[in-house]
This record gives C-alpha cells, structure tokens and sequence, in this order.
C-alpha cells in the first residue's frame, strides 16, 4: 500500500496550490453628499456627538405597540420570504465554493464468471471478480483565482441579499408603527365627527323650534340639516378607516391580535414615540440596510472582473483514478491488485474574436454601475434624512398654530352661536364657525399624525436598528 501513499502525497500539493487573484482591489469612494445635514430655519441645531445605533424599543416606548411588533416579526410573511431568500443566498455560496476542491467519486462492481456443466475440463475458471474505483474528475487548479473570486462575489451578493432582509425588517417595523398610529388619528377624527353630529342635532333641533316659532327662515334650517348630513357622512367614512386600519395592522403582523393593543387617541401615540436625535456627519448613513446592499454588490462586481480577467489564462485540469480489482474477495485490498492513474491537461483558446477580453470589459462596466448606485445609495439616504430633520424643525411651530387655530375656532363658534340664539347674527354666520372649527379640529389631528410619522420616518431612514443585524455567512 505504499504506492496509493506515494501518489497521494505527490497529487496533494497541487490540489492545495494557492492562487493568485486578479480582482482588483475594492476602494470605496468618499460618500457624496456633505459632511454635516443642512442648517438653517427649517433645521434643528444638531449635537456633536454621532447619532448612535437603536433598537425600535428606543424610538416605540409603549408596550402594546411593542407587543405587535414582536407579533409581526414572528409572523409576518415578508420577513419569511426575505429569510428564505438569506437561506438560499448562503447555501449558493457554499454551491460556488465547492468547485474550488475536487470531486471524489467512488464505485464498485461484482462480476460471477463460469461455464455450463456440459463444457467442464475446457480450461475455464468460474469465480467472482470484485472491482473498486474512486476517482477525481475533471478538478481545475484555480491558478489565477478564478473560482476563489467567483466565491467571493457569490458571498459579497449574500450579504447583501442579508442588508435587504435588514431592510424589509426595518420597514415592517416602521409600517406597523405608521399604522398603528393612524388607528389613533381615525379614531381621534371619528370622536371629533360624533361631536360634530351631536351638536348638529342640537342645531336642527334649535333651527326647527326657531322655524315653527316663526323665528327663522327655512334656509337656516336646511343650512343646519346640511351639517349634520354631513359630520354622519363622516361619521360613516371614520368607522370604515378604522376596520381598514385593524385590517392593515392584521396583515402586517401575519396573525390575528388583541384590539385592547390598539391606541384610543393620537395623545397616547405622541406620547409614545420618542423623538430620535440627529448626529453631525452624515456618515452615520453608511449603517443604512440599503447601502450596505448596494456596498456588497459593488464588491461583487469588483470580484466579477477577477473572474473575468482569470478566464483570459489557460485552464489547468488534473484528473486522478485510483482503483482496486480482484478475482477473490480475500486479495481485493492485496499490493497486486492496487492500481492509479493520473492525468492533467490544459486548455487555452488562441482566438475567440476578443469575446474574453470583452466579457472583462463587461465586468469592469458592470463594476462602474455598481460603484454609480452606491454613491447613489448614500446620496438618496442624505436626502431622506435631511427631509425628515427639515419636518422634525419645523413641526412643534405647526403644532403649536394648529392648537391656536383650534382654540380660536372653539371661541368664535361659541359666540356666534349665543349671537344667533338672541337674534343677533345669521345663522350663515354660526353655520360658518362651526365648520370652521371642524376643520380646525381635523386639521390639528393631522398635524399630531405627522409629528408621529417623523419620529417614524427618522427611525426608517437613518436604518440604525441594532436587533435588524444578521449574522455573516
């Protein structure tokens, strides 16, 4: 048996003969956008210190929100495919792996040889014959880095096929809370119509005694019964919106949940999220799901040229058999009925009509599209975030005008209405005031929703979220 030792110890240095690489090296390029977000009016002052990494438990303090997140992140049928997309893109990676070590291959046969009793004495044999064979088949030396960059580039795409799952979790998260606080605007918007047909009643009813008393005219109490059509009318829409909302917030949390989770108003939303600082350099982007996908895939490009460049060098093969045959099961393993064989070949092409030194071309252009998209990346992540930090500015001030606006509204529908109960003003006048402050009302909701929706938005466009990681291939 020391033959078989000989020739393995012969084959093993070039199965294990490191290669060189012909990708060249990946150089980030510096991100385009300013090293500071914007300043000026419509901006916060910023603090110096970098904004940090957060978990959604930072920015959604209330437990019933945070209970349907972990709902949905348990549940929720996007996260599940972005997972099975993670899983196959690192099972390809051990796919494309596996061409960089031989192939062993191993079979056998059993073979009964003998003559018929009639032909006895004739010189022949009867017997079994036994035969082993393992083999390497057709294993390409990676002289030139070939397969080693085809794995690299396979890993580099699942990675970011990783910070794309990181990027679905992120925005389920950041769904199921824009939800969630849109149930508390509606039901805010539907109190807020009730009151409004409750005193609309109150008006018709006003309107009618005032009409028989041969005090007002008929129009005020067509005027009055036009209000109240339509606060019912709203009413109506408001009870729809919110089975749409437990709809929506079904389906993004992939199961059925309890309603006592759901908030009663927009106060409890505001309350409950938290505002998330801002840091200085904009740098803090490149933490972004999206970028670090667009970053691998630029990586895989530049691999790409490797293999490419690779393909342009001759292609080195080496095949090995290794096998044992006998006519007896005794001596089948015996030194005499050992044999090898081995081989290696090469191949290189003299002339393809320049299809190999295109397909660098190709993978270098492809790397320039990469290199494109993620400067892109980063320059639309600057983008979204200054516009969240120019909302975050400027949106206590609208507040604070909407809660004046609705207080004035209050004040002026009040008076009016003593105006006309003595006879004073028109009812055109109270019936103006009174949508006056139902849409100052609406209004000042909205604004609620939106300063909730910004403390969302930050949350999903600086991408920070530390429980979003997953790990490495």
């Amino acid at each position: 048996m020391r033959r078989p030792a000989r020739f393995l110890s012969a084959l093993l240095p070039a199965l294990t003969l490191g290669a060189c690489s012909l990708a060249p090296r990946t150089v980030l390029p510096e991100p385009p956008v300013p090293a500071a977000w914007p300043a000026g009016d419509a901006y916060l002052a910023q603090g110096e210190a970098n904004l940090p990494a957060v978990s959604y438990r930072d920015v959604l303090h209330d437990a019933r929100l945070q209970s349907l997140v972990e709902q949905a992140l348990a549940n929720n049928r996007d996260l599940r495919v972005a997972a099975a997309n993670v899983a196959a893109a690192r099972a390809q990676v051990r796919v494309t792996r596996s061409a960089q070590f031989p192939d062993l291959g191993l079979s056998g046969s059993a073979t009964y040889s003998g003559t018929p009793s009639g032909n006895a004495g004739t010189g022949s044999r009867d017997g079994m014959a036994y035969a082993v064979q393992g083999g390497i088949s057709s294993f390409e030396l990676d002289l030139f880095g070939k397969l080693a960059n085809a794995t690299e580039a396979q890993r580099d795409r699942a990675l970011a096929t990783e910070a794309a799952a990181r990027t679905v979790r992120i925005g389920l998260i950041a769904d199921l809370a824009q939800a969630w606080a849109t149930y508390g605007a509606d039901r805010d918007l539907l109190a807020i119509a009730q009151a409004t047909a409750q005193n609309a009643e109150r008006g018709v009813s006003l309107t009618q005694a005032r009409l028989k008393g041969g005090i007002a005219p008929r129009t005020d109490l067509r005027q009055a019964e036009q209000i109240l059509a339509t606060a019912q009318g709203d009413v109506a829409a408001q009870t729809a919106a919110l089975a749409q909302d437990e709809n929506l917030i079904r389906l993004l949390v992939g199961a059925e949940f309890d309603k006592a989770l759901l908030p009663a108003s927009m106060t409890e939303v505001v309350d409950s999220l938290a505002a998330l600082p801002a840091g200085t350099r904009s740098d803090v982007l490149l933490r972004r799901p999206d970028v670090i996908e667009a970053e691998y895939g630029l990586r895989a490009a530049n691999a790409d040229i490797g293999v490419a460049r690779a393909q342009l060098f001759p292609a080195i093969s080496l095949t090995g058999l290794l096998g044992f045959t006998s006519d007896a099961l005794s001596s089948l393993f015996s030194d005499g009925a050992f044999h090898y064989s081995a081989g290696g070949d090469a191949s290189w092409s003299i002339f393809n009509a320049g299809g190999r030194v295109a397909n660098v071309d190709v993978s270098k252009a492809q790397r320039d599209a990469a290199l494109a998209s993620y400067e892109k990346a980063i320059q639309t992540a600057f983008r979204e975030v200054a516009d969240a930090l120019a909302d975050q500015g400027t949106l206590a001030e609208r507040l604070r005008a909407a809660g004046a606006n609705t207080t004035a509204a209050a004040d002026t529908a009040r008076l009016t209405e003593a105006r006309y109960r003595f006879g004073i003003d028109s009812y055109l006048s109270s019936l103006d005031a009174q949508r006056s402050l139902y849409a100052a009302r609406q209004s000042e909701v909205a604004v609620r929703l939106a300063l909730a929706a910004n403390r969302i938005t930050l949350y999903r466009v600086l991408g920070g979220d530390r429980e979003a990681a997953t790990p490495t291939p």
